[in-house]
């Protein structure tokens, strides 16, 4: 996907789901309930790239508990707007984690494949503790059993764009959620 102009990168743009404002104070919500489970425990958050990256980068700004940062890879998209149902892990925790509470960060749940494929995989690696957040959950999307701990919203089976958010790359740069427009 290519686009020639600022107007027609503009025009796939839909509704704003979620504004910057109700994103900023769910985060900063998200890092008081996680200060106040996690304070002087040994915490690592796990981002899942790339669509995490913006939200990871937001939530630790406003986490005040001792916290470190890594991030994991995968993909199942593969520049469409439908799931392709196969998880490729592009990039993977080299790190010994087993002396951490993992707090693994993803940008939507929809499927469920991506997150409790990753779930699995860390877990492998014997961390005290793995608690599953998301920015998004889309519930009526699911085809594996998977429920997030911590969920900020709860969407509507719409494809969405923004705060990290892509299709085929773009739009992960807007401050808001929107519906994309094919």
């Amino acid at each position: 996907m290519t686009f020639k102009s600022k107007e027609e990168y503009s025009s796939r743009i839909g509704r704003t789901l979620i504004t910057s404002e109700q994103i900023a104070a769910a985060v900063k919500k998200c890092a008081e309930k996680i200060d106040s489970i996690y304070d002087g425990r040994p915490l690592l958050m796990i981002g899942v790239l790339n669509g995490a990256a913006m939200f990871a980068g937001e939530l630790m700004k406003h986490i005040s508990v001792p916290c470190e940062l890594e991030f994991i890879q995968a993909e199942s998209y593969y520049d469409s707007t439908e799931s392709s149902g196969e998880v490729r892990l592009t990039r993977e925790i080299e790190r010994d984690i087993s002396g951490y509470h993992v707090l693994l960060a993803e940008d939507i749940i929809d499927t469920g494949r991506t997150l409790s494929r990753v779930k699995a995989l860390l877990e492998g690696k014997k961390p005290l503790s793995v608690t599953t957040i998301t920015l998004l959950d889309k519930p009526e999307r699911r085809l594996v059993e998977f429920t997030p701990d911590i969920s900020l919203f709860t969407i509507e089976d719409v494809f969405v764009i923004g705060f990290g958010l892509d299709c085929a790359g773009y739009y992960r740069n807007l401050p808001f959620i929107a519906e994309y427009k094919e």
